[in-house]
């Protein structure tokens, strides 16, 4: 007998845990049974689904007079979660204490640490002191005995732990970071990000929503979405790895600009993307690119990356071949390279869709997440009131590229040189040899001649202009699924599935 107010229709994959319990007095007052003397019941925990992709942890208390058919019951559960090899067991997390509003350990301790003990899972828990401990620690440890490596903070916090993951994979397999045409080796431990800072795009964007409780339940299922990352090199020395938005002129100013107002926290954003709305800057330089001609689709396809898209999972079967057949091969000489000049307000390059709180869509609705490329958006000089109209669409449901000063390609690499380098050096492919700077347009708030912009890689500032990026397909892992496709309700999506237990 089920003690619940609503039938249950629950896939293995989505319970979370079973235990034996005994039934309270009011459970016990039921019907015919009350005045037994002796009642045996069991609880079993799963995932159940709300509005906008929030997850919650729900419980069904199921109850008989016969312990032995209970204990049946108990273990043929227990035996069947143990079939889900893809559960994590043992978890390494950092916690970013100072992050956000500085509830990263508070957030942990109430919300997440309940729910990884109930699915019996262990963790080592270090509650990080200062900037880039996460990524010394995880030079110096064993990871090979984790299943995963949590991060409690914001895209800062996950950047970290990423750079830590991705390098240690490539140091113990005698890779070198700094080659640019170096074929990277795939990084299998997951990374589960559990959202407690000012900024967490990448959650939102890999899950739907920015909940602390819905990621932890994420991880525990045992969820994984492969990853591309780019790496950004200068002059063949490695700067960093981006995930999400490689950003110049406008999103670097705004950038460099609130790197100086953190005194005023989140709102930091807020006041200088008006100020570097008002300065209305352009940066003169050249864009080289590859097209990504692998991968289906295109960045103005309406179809945006939900869980088991098809363009991803063709991309990772192509993967598997490569790595069947000989490795991974290098293409780069296969693909002519293609050059844009220009006068330009915005150069991004993102790998997956950005979408935020205020930007639901995101800066490229129908970027993927692992498809080997990412969407280079350029938005050429034009008058304030158009950058404007452009900056609006991302609020909205209307076309963000459907601009004549805005073009989108999909790529797998990418090289840029500013004006200034380009006059002094007349080969393009050939980066990194000058120092760089950018011309600003003749501007009565400009007292000065040379006016350098920086790049935004994942909320970090650059120090060199001029870069080189390459994206590497499914590098890592995520403690993920996508973005789920909206479902109508909790009984329709869970009749759908194959595997129903309760």
């Amino acid at each position: 007998t089920c003690v619940s107010t609503e039938n249950c229709f629950v896939p293995i994959s989505e319970i979370i845990a079973v235990e034996e319990t005994e039934l309270n007095k009011k459970q016990r007052n039921i019907g015919k049974w009350q005045k037994m003397a002796k009642l045996h019941a069991f609880i079993v925990y799963y995932v159940k689904k709300a509005r906008n992709h929030r997850w919650r942890c729900s419980d069904v208390t199921f109850w008989c007079v016969d312990e032995h058919l209970c204990n049946q019951w108990i273990q043929a559960l227990k035996e069947l979660l143990e079939m889900q090899k893809s559960r994590p067991k043992q978890l390494l997390v950092y916690i970013n204490p100072y992050g956000g509003k500085r509830q990263g350990k508070r957030i942990y301790e109430q919300k997440v640490a309940p729910l990884f003990n109930l699915a019996s899972i262990s963790t080592d828990v270090v509650v990080t002191e200062h900037a880039n401990h996460a990524k010394d620690n995880l030079f110096e440890i064993n990871i090979y005995k984790y299943d995963g490596v949590v991060c409690v903070g914001g895209d800062g916090m996950f950047s970290e732990v990423m750079h830590g993951l991705i390098g240690r994979i490539q140091k113990d397999s005698g890779i070198d970071q700094n080659n640019p045409k170096a074929s990277l080796v795939q990084c299998n431990i997951r990374i589960g990000i559990i959202p407690a800072g000012s900024t967490d795009c990448i959650c939102y964007s890999t899950v739907g929503i920015s909940d602390p409780v819905t990621s932890a339940l994420h991880i525990i299922v045992g969820d994984c979405q492969p990853l591309d990352v780019s790496s950004v090199h200068h002059n063949n020395t490695f700067l960093k790895y981006s995930v999400s938005l490689l950003g110049y002129g406008f999103y670097g100013d705004i950038l460099k600009d609130s790197e100086k107002k953190r005194w005023m926290g989140p709102m930091r954003y807020d006041y200088s993307g008006f100020k570097t709305f008002l300065s209305h800057h352009y940066y003169e330089g050249t864009i080289t690119y590859q097209p990504a001609k692998h991968t289906l689709g295109s960045p103005r396809d309406k179809d945006s990356c939900r869980t088991g898209c098809y363009i991803c999972k063709k991309t990772e079967q192509q993967l598997a071949e490569q790595h069947k057949e000989c490795g991974l091969k290098h293409e780069e000489g296969e693909e002519e390279w293609k050059v844009i000049k220009g006068k330009f307000l915005a150069i991004n390059a993102v790998n997956m869709s950005c979408a935020c709180p205020r930007s639901p869509k995101g800066l490229s609705p129908a970027a993927h997440l692992a498809d080997g490329s990412a969407d280079l958006i350029l938005v050429r000089k034009c008058s304030r009131f158009d950058f404007l109209r452009y900056l609006v669409r991302h609020t909205n449901q209307d076309d963000q590229f459907d601009f004549p000063f805005v073009d989108v390609y999909r790529v797998k690499n990418f090289q840029f040189t500013s004006k200034l380098s380009e006059d002094n050096e007349s080969n393009v492919m050939d980066i990194g040899k000058k120092r760089f700077g950018q011309f600003c347009r003749d501007h009565p708030a400009c007292c000065c001649n040379i006016v350098n912009s920086s790049w935004n890689c994942d909320g970090e500032t650059l120090d060199s202009s001029a870069i080189e990026v390459r994206v590497h397909c499914q590098l890592m892992k995520l403690f993920a699924r996508g973005i789920e496709e909206n479902w109508k309700d909790e009984a329709a999506y869970s009749q759908s599935s194959a595997e129903q237990l309760l």
